[in-house]
């Protein structure tokens, strides 16, 4: 991995919500560029962050927490999503995927933003733009930078339902079954 600057720099585990955000940006290019928030991520800021007259297509995803989750069948209301991470170590692995991925499509640049914190339903957790010569190349780093992201990025999620107030950590994937919050398991 290229060498990179963070700001600020913090006690991870004591770190408070208002030293957010914090971002790293690889140092051989400025357009790979990574963030945590506990903001709502804006698709403007990452888009103009990869934005480059020798691009010809910008391509961005923005995740947004869905009313419910589960199995077909058996979906359960979502009331709001809670993300927390381990900050320093969740900004590396998120610069060492953008860089990896940056590399891989030969793009102009990649721009990931996380949300922590609670995100209710609706609201936006993750916006990712990436910028290329040519749409597919975006287009397959978009989705490979997610896919990425999800299973490899330190950040967790609890779900709170709204059908009974109980609460499930998980892993920041999809289909991986938590924890309840109460300990009796998942």
């Amino acid at each position: 991995m290229t060498d990179t600057t963070t700001t600020p720099a913090t006690t991870p585990a004591t770190t408070p919500a208002s030293a957010f955000p914090q971002s790293l940006t690889s140092l051989t290019n400025p357009r790979i560029h990574v963030s945590l928030t506990y903001s709502t991520p804006s698709l403007t800021t990452a888009t103009n962050a990869v934005r480059s007259p020798h691009a010809g297509g910008i391509v961005t995803f923005t995740g947004t927490t869905r009313s419910t989750f589960g199995p077909a069948g058996s979906e359960r209301p979502v009331a709001t999503l809670s993300y927390s991470a381990y900050a320093p170590l969740a900004l590396r692995t998120m610069l060492a995927i953008c860089e990896e991925v940056h590399a891989k499509h030969d793009l102009m640049g990649i721009y990931m933003v996380h949300r922590l914190g609670e995100v209710p339903v609706g609201e936006d957790s993750i916006v990712i733009a990436v910028s290329g010569k040519h749409r597919g190349e975006c287009w397959r780093a978009g989705e490979e930078a997610l896919e990425e992201c999800k299973s490899r990025v330190e950040v967790w999620k609890m779900e709170t339902f709204a059908d009974d107030g109980e609460g499930v950590w998980r892993a920041n994937r999809d289909g991986k079954v938590g924890v309840r919050v109460d300990g009796t398991g998942g």
